[in-house]
């Protein structure tokens, strides 16, 4: 989220001397987007960022993809995923394609590394589960329904709460940020936005670590996973300013934007990646033009694909969904309500619903992984009266 923010210890002017108490410098580290003409943020080092002390590849990032048959509508049944893992070894890889992997993650550990993601942004919905969110920026505690965005490049770990823990995570070659109609030219959230700067939650507290030892920090580079070895613990940081560090927004905060008539996707829209939008729909008041009909029409996505994850509620829409369900709908087909959803959303105020969808404006590729959670009842699933 781009606005000016600062926690810690900083000298009066950047690039200058800035010393501990025994004398030395404090380590400055520039860290930016699009070489120096995007957003960055300065921060200051106990030790020099630089120092490993060893470096190794641990695999391949990119998961095995089914072979490709018809293209047709799915759905997973993500909710019978064994949970295992923590925040990052327990992805498993859902849909991918060259601009966005989405994965979900039902992890049982906390974990004992850092991690960065070096190839873009990261968006983590907490569907359940609570916890803190510790980067080098400083820690965010997370609860449901918060959306963790994560800037390309930050060194983190999760650290899991009580009870059980669910993710959606969203894994970008890019920037993730709140739609462009919805900032002035100066990157403020207008007035018709349907949230604003105030629902932004930022690092909470900042602990400069002075720990020695060997700590390792797992990148992900180049669509592959690596291993670094360091001798001091990567949370030293003492301070730092700017407009690049991680942020929860909670999907409670959103503003429905509602109409007599039925309202298209994009009124949903939360965040904006490259060739791709994610979209919040929440508990609003339905249509209220007296001759409206609630459940949306059906449509054709002739360029993009659409993905929804089902949260909780009643989806109006839908049969047979679960809470943590994803359906794919593809390009190429239409798409719209189950049989009998059109007649029986009339009449009806309100919605409880809560889901996240992702449209993409490439086609997305089905993991190996994905086949054996599939519903494949689904493509049949609108027959009937």
């Amino acid at each position: 989220m781009p606005f000016y923010h600062r926690m810690g210890k900083i000298p009066r002017k950047r690039h200058t001397q800035f010393r501990k108490e025994d004398g030395g410098l404090y380590r400055e580290e520039v860290m930016g987007t699009k070489g120096f003409s995007g957003i960055q943020s300065i921060l200051y080092h106990l030790h020099p960022p630089t120092r490993l002390s060893r470096a190794e590849k641990l695999r391949d990032w990119a998961p095995a993809l089914e072979e490709e048959g018809a293209n047709r509508h799915r759905h997973l049944l993500t909710a019978d995923m064994e949970p295992s893992g923590d925040a990052v070894e327990g992805r498993r890889h859902l849909l991918v394609n060259d601009d966005v992997a989405l994965a979900t993650c039902q992890p049982t550990e906390s974990m004992d590394y850092f991690f960065r993601n070096s190839d873009g942004d990261e968006v983590i919905f907490v569907h359940e589960g609570e916890g803190e969110f510790q980067s080098v920026f400083g820690t965010l505690s997370y609860r449901p329904g918060d959306y963790i965005v994560i800037p390309v490049g930050t060194t983190y770990r999760i650290e899991l709460g009580t009870g059980a823990s669910r993710f959606l995570v969203i894994e970008s070659t890019g920037e993730i940020v709140p739609p462009k109609r919805y900032r002035n030219e100066y990157g403020q959230l207008m007035e018709h936005s349907p949230f604003c700067e105030r629902d932004i939650r930022l690092p909470e507290r900042l602990e400069t670590r002075t720990d020695r030892g060997e700590y390792e920090v797992r990148v992900k580079a180049h669509n592959r996973l690596h291993s670094y070895g360091y001798d001091f613990h990567p949370f030293d940081v003492v301070g730092w300013d700017g407009y690049l560090y991680p942020y929860i927004f909670n999907v409670e905060d959103f503003e429905p934007i509602t109409g007599r008539i039925h309202q298209p996707p994009p009124v949903h829209q939360t965040f904006a990646g490259p060739n791709f939008v994610i979209c919040s729909f929440v508990p609003r008041l339905y249509d209220y033009h007296p001759e409206s009909i609630p459940a949306p029409y059906w449509h054709s996505n002739v360029n993009s694909d659409e993905v929804l994850y089902y949260v909780g509620g009643n989806f109006m829409s839908r049969k047979g969904v679960k809470e943590g369900s994803i359906t794919l709908h593809p390009s190429g087909l239409p798409h719209g309500p189950h049989p009998g959803k059109v007649e029986a959303s009339i009449g009806k105020k309100g919605t409880e619903e809560l889901a996240v969808m992702i449209d993409t404006f490439r086609p997305l590729y089905v993991t190996q992984a994905a086949l054996e959670l599939e519903d494949s009842n689904y493509i049949t699933s609108w027959l009937g009266d």
